[in-house]
């Protein structure tokens, strides 16, 4: 099934089941207002959605509606946390790389996280608002899932039965500020802003044969104004699969529903297929030309970030952003 949250309902938004086409909704507030709601008490919840799933896609629901994508929140508004890897080793290699380092032995065996800003999430049409350009503006294609309450030690075979939704996020970065940061040695903070989520959220079993081993093996497409940017393969080249991001997260303590992990940026060992962030484009120019010749965003840049189904369908819908300057009130 798919889930959205319509902006009208407060801050936590208002949980509506989006059709398979994205083009109707019907609200769930008999079920759970939110989709917070439907998360604290998923079993319960889950199969009445479903049902609703259901009669949408057959035409059986009354009070249906058009979906206004303009008119979403990001389906989950604010979450308790979003945790986010980095389980895509080619991207953690050229990065080191262009400054002159090596990656270590154990990034193969565990996971790159850092705890991300989740207090809001931006709607999938919301404008990202920085102060300066002078910040290194950069977005960043990735997919992330959301999860139900999870134990804390559970083992990577228990924690993918505790994925319950996947979408996708624009996670943008302000890469000028991040060496400062890294260099203070306690991670990022002002370089990660809000970040965007897809209009709607998807159940596994509605990706089929795409969804397998924990991992989501469609292209991610990026788009920077209006310019094909790349389309990676997001099933490859991942060295570590969902559940053992879950799991990652979970070793010292209990991750409640609602939870967000990221994949960190897709990336492949075949770079014709492109990049997912600016940041990794002009980590090749370091390698090839000594110096990177492409910039990072401009007040006025669009980017738009969506994944196809093999019939050329929209999954999540697209996230699509304007880079505008922020001025405070």
């Amino acid at each position: 099934m798919k889930l959205a949250s319509l902006k009208a309902g407060g801050r936590d938004g208002s949980l509506i089941v989006v059709s398979r086409d994205l083009a109707n909704y019907v609200s769930a507030a008999d079920i759970a207002p939110t989709l917070q709601a439907a998360l604290d008490d998923w079993q319960q919840a889950a199969p009445r959605l479903n049902a609703l799933y259901t009669e949408l896609n057959q035409g059986t629901c009354s009070a249906v509606s058009a979906l206004d994508v303009k008119a979403l929140a990001a389906p989950l508004p604010r979450a308790y946390e979003f945790l986010d890897g980095s389980a895509y080793l080619p991207h953690v290699e050229r990065v080191r790389r262009a400054r002159g380092a090596e990656v270590p032995e154990s990034f193969y065996v565990d996971p790159l996280m850092y705890q991300a800003t989740s207090a809001g999430f931006l709607g999938p049409r919301d404008p990202v608002r920085v102060p300066s350009e002078e910040y290194g503006i950069d977005f960043e294609s990735e997919i992330i899932v959301i999860t139900d309450d999870v134990a804390m030690a559970i083992t990577p075979e228990q924690a993918g039965r505790h994925i319950q939704l996947i979408g996708l996020i624009n996670d943008v970065s302000l890469r000028n500020l991040i060496p400062g940061e890294l260099a203070k040695g306690f991670g990022f903070l002002q370089s990660k802003p809000r970040s965007a989520l897809s209009p709607v959220m998807v159940t596994p079993d509605e990706l089929g044969d795409a969804w397998q081993d924990n991992k989501l093996s469609l292209p991610l497409h990026s788009t920077l104004n209006g310019e094909f940017f790349g389309r990676p393969e997001a099933g490859e080249d991942m060295q570590f699969n969902f559940a053992q991001l879950v799991a990652h997260a979970a070793k010292t303590r209990p991750l409640a529903a609602g939870t967000i992990v990221g994949s960190g940026t897709i990336a492949n060992q075949d770079t014709r297929l492109g990049a997912s962030c600016l940041a990794e484009i002009r980590m090749l120019e370091i390698i090839a030309d000594g110096k990177p010749s492409t910039p990072f965003m401009s007040f006025g840049d669009t980017i738009r970030i969506e994944m196809f189904d093999p019939q050329g369908e929209s999954i999540f819908g697209a996230i699509e952003q304007e880079i505008i300057r922020y001025d405070s009130e």
